[in-house]
């Protein structure tokens, strides 16, 4: 028996409505999704504008005009609140150099360094020889760098110090500390890498880099406004190996590289100096300035300045004597002497006479006594007879004879 339905449901009941969530509304459904994907493929290139979903959709989810904003979402790439794709990555620090440059540059803030005056005396620990352009130090001691600079440089700037050997056939090669050093405890400090050969002193700031492309080694400080009342901030270095160390330099000059740079790496400034570090540094720098004008010296005189005149010549002659006699005095004209040619033998006796008479009448108005003067009658006579034996006189005045047969 077929069950009994309740009459007061059979209104309710229109055959011409159809179960909610069919199949028929589901491909309805579909095929207004895949509009909506079309519209949004369309509006992809306008970036930041919030898609609003299709009224029928909504209407037929069951969203009312009173939903929340909030719920909508955004297109991917919007901003203000909205979900955005994350940033482009900042681009990587320029590649370091295979060779660094080693020529000054002072660049736009006018970068320049400076080194405080010492002398040449046994007891210095470090010493700067202008002349030469190179810093000589003792091992691990320190060594003041004045920075300067003619403009303030951008924030974030940094001071970086590098090592290259300076000689060409070694330039390639990465200048690093003797493994003696290297495994020493005594000159480590529990901060600096023990590979490093420039290590900073007094600054907690300093860090230390290896280059992954050249394998050099640089240390860096934040740059420093100078103090009021100064014109330079002072960069305290130390040279952990000495230039004679095997397995190290091994006696190659270097060169210290102090670059200014800004926030990203880009080149601001740079000076360079040679390095020589040793065990006493006031007789390498007087001996090596020595040798050094000696050979220049050499070079002038061998004609290196022929081509341009004379001048440099003759200057460098006038440095050279006034160097050695700096307090020369000047001879009076009076004692000066002359060499003068005579020809024949009774010319020169006639002139020698002339010379004799001149010097004793010289003396007596200067009151010499008897045995200061030059001449006397009986210096006469002896002079007439080594004159005839032919033997040249003795006198405060020097007279060439130049012989001649007389016929």
């Amino acid at each position: 028996m077929e069950p009994m339905l309740d009459p007061g449901l059979e209104p309710m009941l229109d055959p011409g409505l159809e179960p909610p969530l069919s199949q028929e509304s589901f491909s309805d459904l579909w095929s207004m999704m895949a509009r909506r994907t079309a519209q949004d493929s369309n509006t992809q290139d306008c970036p930041g504008l919030y898609s609003l979903p299709d009224p029928d959709l909504s209407l037929d989810l069951g969203l009312s005009d009173s939903a929340d904003p909030s719920l909508l979402l955004p297109q991917a790439g919007g901003s203000d609140g909205g979900w955005g794709l994350p940033d482009p990555a900042p681009e990587p620090p320029p590649t370091s150099a295979t060779v660094p440059s080693t020529e000054d540059y002072a660049g736009e803030h006018g970068f320049e360094l400076a080194f405080q005056q010492s002398g040449t005396a046994k007891s210095v620990t470090c010493t700067y020889s202008p002349q030469l352009n190179k810093l000589y130090c003792q091992l691990a001691k320190t060594c003041p760098v004045q920075i300067r600079t003619a403009s303030q440089p951008p924030a974030g700037s940094i001071i970086r110090a590098t090592a290259v050997y300076k000689k060409s056939e070694h330039v390639a090669e990465v200048v690093r500390r003797c493994p003696h050093h290297e495994r020493c405890e005594e000159y480590r400090d529990g901060v600096a890498p023990a590979r490093h050969l420039i290590r900073i002193e007094g600054n907690q700031q300093a860090h230390y880099y290896d280059d992954e492309n050249t394998k050099r080694q640089s240390v860096t400080v934040p740059y420093e406004t100078p103090q009021l009342g100064s014109d330079c901030t002072t960069v305290l270095y130390n040279f952990m190996c000495n230039s004679s160390c095997m397995g190290g330099m091994n006696r190659r000059p270097i060169l210290a590289i102090i670059t200014l740079e800004g926030r990203h790496r880009q080149l601001l400034g740079r000076r360079c100096f040679e390095v020589r570090v040793c065990a006493c540094p006031g007789r390498d720098r007087r001996t090596e300035e020595e040798n050094f004008c000696k050979k220049l010296a050499g070079r002038v005189l061998n004609g290196a300045g022929a081509h341009k005149g004379g001048g440099a010549k003759r200057a460098l002659q006038a440095t050279m004597e006034t160097a050695e006699n700096p307090k020369k005095l000047v001879v009076s004209s009076e004692k000066e002497v002359f060499l003068l040619e005579v020809h024949g033998r009774k010319r020169y006796m006639m002139l020698k006479e002339i010379n004799d008479a001149l010097e004793m009448a010289a003396a007596k108005q200067l009151g010499e006594p008897e045995s200061h003067r030059n001449a006397t009658p009986s210096r006469l006579l002896k002079t007439r007879k080594e004159s005839a034996d032919g033997v040249l006189p003795r006198s405060g005045k020097k007279l060439l004879v130049k012989e001649e047969d007389s016929e």
